[in-house]
Parts: C-alpha cells; structure tokens; sequence
C-alpha cells in the first residue's frame, strides 16, 4: 500500500507527501532513507530500506555516497534509479557486518521485494529501524533479535490506528479468490503500484490457471526479482492483467466494460473511495496492523518507539509494554553526536588512559567498532581483540572503481599532513590530554603558535 507510481507517469497520491518517510538517526552517523545531503550535514552512512518512491526522493543517478542495502535492491536500485554500481554497497540479509564503525544487521521486512529491517549497534546503544513492514510471529524466532534489548525502536506507524482492523495476507488473498471465483465470467484487473504485491498476483495465477498480463517495464522487473513464470506482456493471453492504480476509475472501468464484462480489485489497507460497481477493495497490506504493531512492541519490549511517520504520533498505545529507559545513551535531541561535559573531559584527564571499550554500558557492550564524530579524529580507532561479533563482514574503505571518485581522500591527505607537522613540534607529555590525544598527537594551541 505504501508504494510508489513511476516516476514517468506523473500521477501523485494525496498521501504521499504526508507518507515521506527517512530520517537521521539521532545521535549517530546514520541516514536511512533519507538523500536530502544539504540537509544531512552529520550524516555519512546512508542506508536504504527498501525501493518504493517515498523512501528514495532525491536519490537518483547523480548520486556519489556509498548507499547500503540489501542485494535485491541494490539491483532495483540501479535498474530503476541508474545509481552507479560502484557507490552500491549490497549487504546479506541475516548477517551481522560492520560498516565503518557501526554494526548493522539487515532482517527480511516482509514488506515488498527487498525490503529489511536495520539493526544498528555502537556505543550509541542498540537501535531497530523496521522501515515498512508486515510483523508476523515468524519474526520471534529471528536470531538477531532473539533476546535482544533494543533501546530506540523506530516503528513503522503507517496503520497505527485502533479502528482501522485489517486481517492477515493470507485471509485478503482468499478474499479475492472469492471475489474472483463469484464472477466467472468477468476480466480481472488488479491496480497496483510499481513494486509490492507480486506474492498475490503468483498466488491468483496460480489459483486460476491463468497468466497475468503485464506492462514491458513490469514484466522486466518481474524477471529481475526472479519470480515465478507466471507473468507476460503479450495482450489477451490472460484473464488477469495488472494496470496502474490510478488507471482504475469509473470512465475506464466504463470503457472496460462496454468491450468485455470486467471488475477491478485494488488490494490496499488505506481507505478508498469506491467510484463504481465494479471496483472493489481487498484489504491486503504490507503494512502491520494496529494489533499486529501492538504484539511486535509487545514482545520486542524497547525502551522507547519513535514514530517513523513523524506526524502520526502513536507511543501512547505502547507505553505499557516499554522497558526502562537506557541510563546512559545520548540524549536524542539531535542528529548530532553526543558530546561529553566538561565535567566528565577534567575527570578523564585525571585518570589514566584506558581502553575505548571500559566506558561501554555494561550489559550493552555494542557488537561493532566504537563510534567516534568525524571532527575529533580522522583516523578510526583500531578494534579491541576479543571483542569481534560473530559472523561479520567488515566492510572496506572506499576505493576508487572505476567511474567512483572516493570523497574521503583529499581529507585524509590532509589529516596526514597535519600529522606529520605535529609529529615535529616540540611537544610535552605533560601538555598532552590523556587517552586519544596521545594517539593522535594533539599539539597544544601556544606551540601551534611558536611553529606558525
């Protein structure tokens, strides 16, 4: 339901603007959906749920970031939006990788064709991002979240309303069966946005014997996902054909009518209004319902739920289910890092230097490399022993494929410029803060003076 037209049809939807979905993860370095770079200023991992238009505005091929993603979109994401290949990063879903210095785990969303979940970890706590998706009691036996305790959960809150009930796939998909069956002798067009619902259409297909009639540019993306041969795009061969959404309207179901007797389903979970008799609804979402939403909370029992459609604010139907907050997380107020108070810098200069990984929340310990802002070091930290996740992948730094140009390196020749310069001024120890200072060698503001 929440999917997009083509981007050549120029038909919007008066819910779309409203339905933008993205954001910067507060106190991180992470963008999901969300390609706005004059807006994203702290943000440099950007992350990519899933293909549907409200979550790709502004992504397109001029684009130069790395975007992560699963494999399936990243072929969509370069079949449709022609990003170049070599700033696509495909990561495998059921994997823990570690992309920079976050640990991320992508979850199938049951949602559309691609689409995940992201897990992210670090020292800014223990982060779920569902983007679009159904919950189903599968999802409890997923091992990366087995038993996890999450402390932001950002909730997909696109059905969140106690009176709107809508019942499972598998009941919407015997619905129209049913509907189909009732009219035997009747066409069927099914109206459908560009990606999603492809599971009903096999499952129709399959019930009545039946190719589905398709366009040349659907058809091509049918065949990218690899579904089943049940598709084609050659005219009449099929008692069912799938049409735009908003190609089902009272003139066309007219028109349609006067060739051949013909009804038209529109699968959704939003409401519609029904503008003839042979238009139909059937409430197949790939959206969780509002009960669906309040069991995944339930169970999942996060500290706290962020709305991902920030207008439709829902925490109130799950307080009851939240854990206690996290003590020492920063605070989300920004898409800014963290910093530390003064108080705690003149505490740490007292102290002697001491592992990166000691200051960690205990029973927290983050599984990826300790996150640290990118105007306090160039450099990454180096990763503890002992400490790996299982099953990681860590992600390279940007190289330069062909036709990519590696936005990191002009910055990277001067951070060693500038280290080379403070390796040779004369420096005191006694001069030098503790912990990362000494690593990176920090030169104190009056030799920076006498070396100018």
């Amino acid at each position: 339901a929440c999917a997009a037209l083509p981007a050549k049809s120029g038909v919007g939807e008066p819910w779309l603007s409203r339905a933008m979905s993205g954001t910067v993860l507060s106190g991180t370095p992470i963008a999901v959906d969300v390609w706005n770079l004059r807006r994203l200023e702290n943000a440099r991992l950007f992350f990519l749920s899933h293909m549907h238009a409200d979550h790709t505005v502004g992504l397109s091929s001029t684009w130069s970031r790395p975007v992560y993603c699963s494999p399936l979109t990243a072929r969509l994401l370069h079949h449709r939006l022609q990003v170049s290949k070599c700033w696509i990063r495909p990561l495998e879903v059921g994997q823990s990788h570690v992309v920079d210095e976050v640990t991320v785990t992508l979850i199938d969303a049951n949602h559309c064709p691609g689409s995940v979940m992201f897990l992210f970890e670090g020292t800014f706590g223990t982060i779920l991002y569902t983007g679009d998706f159904r919950y189903t009691s599968a999802m409890q036996d997923e091992p990366a979240l087995r038993g996890r305790h999450i402390d932001y959960l950002y909730l997909d809150n696109t059905h969140c309303y106690p009176q709107r009930a809508l019942p499972s796939r598998e009941v919407a998909t015997r619905q129209a069966v049913d509907l189909i069956r009732a009219h035997p002798h009747h066409y069927v067009v099914i109206g459908l946005y560009t990606l999603g619902k492809e599971a009903l259409l096999v499952d129709l297909a399959r019930e009545f014997h039946t190719w589905v009639v398709v366009s040349l540019w659907r058809l091509e993306q049918m065949r990218l996902l690899e579904l089943p041969d049940v598709f084609t795009s050659e005219e009449g061969t099929g008692r069912i054909r799938v049409v735009e959404v908003s190609d089902v309207r009272r003139d066309t179901l007219i028109t349609w009518n006067m060739l051949h007797p013909t009804i038209a389903i529109i699968p959704t979970g939003r409401p519609m209004k029904v503008t003839h008799p042979g238009m139909h609804l059937i409430p197949y979402s790939d959206h969780s319902s509002f009960t669906e939403l309040r069991e995944f909370v339930k169970w999942l029992k996060p500290c706290s739920v962020i709305p991902i459609l920030k207008d439709e604010m829902c925490q109130v139907y799950f307080q009851e289910f939240l854990s206690s907050a996290p003590q020492a997380l920063p605070e989300l107020k920004g898409s800014e890092p963290a910093l530390e108070s003064g108080q705690q810098r003149r505490r740490k200069r007292r102290q002697k230097p001491k592992s990166v990984w000691k200051g960690i929340l205990p029973g927290s310990v983050p599984r990826g490399v300790v996150f640290e802002s990118p105007e306090k070091n160039t450099e990454k930290p180096e990763a503890p022993t002992g400490a790996e996740a299982p099953e990681h992948s860590s992600e390279p730094a940007l190289s330069s494929k062909e036709g990519c140009t590696g936005h990191r390196d002009e910055k990277e020749e001067v951070s060693g410029a500038q280290e080379r310069r403070a390796r040779a001024a004369p420096v005191s120890n006694e001069n030098l803060v503790s912990g990362f200072a000494e690593k990176y060698l920090l030169t104190p503001l009056n030799v920076l003076r006498q070396n100018s």
